[in-house]
């Protein structure tokens, strides 16, 4: 059978005549697509990862020798679970690093169902497990096995700063949700005004990216009944689900599921880069229905194929080791927010809701400027304090501020802030034996 094509079935190409093999096509490159470079429509709507290259320009002005404080940071500053470092450095010893499974190496998805059942009390099988290069690809992959193009993604505001792209790479709808009373806590009927017929997901995640926000039971129990009877695929990002402040406890989205069957589309993302301060071994997870898991695991198996063994050693080292770690860390953390909140405190006009988890705080810096980004440069041009403009997370007006390092970097940090923004504050600032002098309003 002999095949033939029309131009119009092979855009920027040439159909040349040749021996009797057939046609032979001919690629004209820039000749017939003009001499612009093309990029999809999809590439077209994805700006770049605000905190990502907020790390990299506070990094290059530290290798410049700049007295720059990070207060933007997304990652602790603790040393991982030496059960993680030990478990790496064994397996990098025997010099055995190959391919993995794309779903995950054993030891790892066995240390994913202990730890499903002692924090969730859910006992899953292999085949609900899916390993990934952090929770940001599990998030992602899940995405792309359930989404169809014009299809609705809701989550509520203030959201962290990947959700949208996420969602529009699978060339579906971001569609944000403010609570109504201006809280940074939603209701069910904030979430519900939003659904319709192209509504396919819901992501939740609390303690919430950037607020520190934790989601009340009511809320909990409310989305987890609303997506089941709606048969919407519900999506806990429960990546700080362990770092909660004053006694709080962790929420399970399973203690409301009526659907705990193969059909069930609640899935709950994880993993240890925030914990277990392994932010850089890049290793999450997904527990969904094995059908979604096996779909995931084809798509991941396309993308980077199984995560890196090493790394996949280290996180079954920390998920089945001591965990005093992550105790110290939260204790830390919850040290360092007091600290930061009443810091804040200080200044005139500025609003903070006092973080419920996480380590990061959401304020309220209007009063001073309504433009998030421009005084966010402004602090890391004047100060050198760098800071996450509000607008990147859905709501203007506000800084998002970090308090994962140290308890010197939040009070300097802070320090210089104030001086920047407060008129009241002397003229000159010294910062170390740099002298600043205020030359602008």
């Amino acid at each position: 059978m002999r095949c033939v094509f029309t131009a119009s079935d092979l855009p920027g190409r040439r159909l040349c005549s040749g021996d009797n093999r057939g046609l032979r096509v001919e690629n004209l490159g820039a000749e017939a697509r003009g001499t612009n470079m093309s990029i999809s429509l999809i590439a077209k709507t994805i700006g770049e990862s605000a905190t990502l290259k907020l790390n990299e320009k506070a990094a290059i002005l530290r290798a410049k020798g700049d007295p720059v404080i990070h207060l933007g940071g997304g990652e602790p500053k603790g040393k991982p679970p030496l059960d993680a470092i030990t478990a790496a450095a064994g397996l990098l010893n025997s010099g055995e690093v190959r391919y993995t499974p794309a779903d995950g190496i054993p030891v790892l998805k066995q240390a994913i169902i202990r730890y499903t059942e002692d924090f969730y009390g859910r006992k899953v099988e292999p085949e609900n497990v899916m390993a990934s290069g952090g929770a940001k690809q599990a998030i992602m992959v899940c995405l792309q096995a359930i989404l169809n193009p014009q299809e609705e993604v809701i989550y509520p505001a203030p959201y962290w700063v990947s959700y949208p792209e996420m969602v529009k790479l699978c060339g579906a709808l971001p569609v944000p949700v403010t609570p109504e009373d201006g809280t940074f806590y939603p209701r069910l009927q904030d979430i519900q005004e939003h659904v319709g017929s192209y509504t396919r997901a819901v992501i939740i995640n609390s303690p919430n990216n950037p607020s520190g926000a934790m989601y009340s039971e009511k809320f909990i129990r409310d989305i987890v009944e609303f997506c089941e009877k709606e048969g919407l695929y519900l999506i806990m990002d429960d990546i700080y689900h362990r770092l909660l402040f004053d006694g709080r406890r962790t929420i399970n989205p399973y203690d409301y599921a009526t659907d705990l069957s193969e059909n069930s589309k609640l899935v709950i993302i994880n993993g240890v880069s925030k914990q277990y301060a392994m932010t850089g071994f890049r290793i999450g997870w997904s527990i969904a229905n094995k059908k979604l898991t096996e779909v995931m695991t084809n798509i991941q198996s396309h993308q980077t194929s199984g995560p890196s063994v090493l790394l996949q050693k280290a996180a079954a080292g920390a998920i089945t080791g001591v965990q005093s770690s992550v105790e110290n860390l939260r204790l830390t953390l919850e040290n360092n927010r007091n600290v930061l909140v009443e810091l804040l405190k200080s200044f005139d006009g500025v609003h903070v809701t006092k973080p419920d988890g996480t380590f990061y705080c959401f304020a309220d810096f209007s009063y001073y400027d309504k433009d998030s980004t421009h005084l966010s440069n402004l602090l890391l041009d004047k100060v050198q304090v760098v800071t996450v403009p509000g607008v990147e997370f859905g709501m203007e007006g506000y800084l998002r501020l970090s308090y994962c390092g140290a308890v010197k970097d939040i009070t300097d940090g802070i320090e210089r802030m104030k001086w920047a923004l407060d008129p009241n504050s002397p003229n000159e600032l010294y910062i170390g034996d740099r002298k600043l002098v205020r030359d602008w309003t």
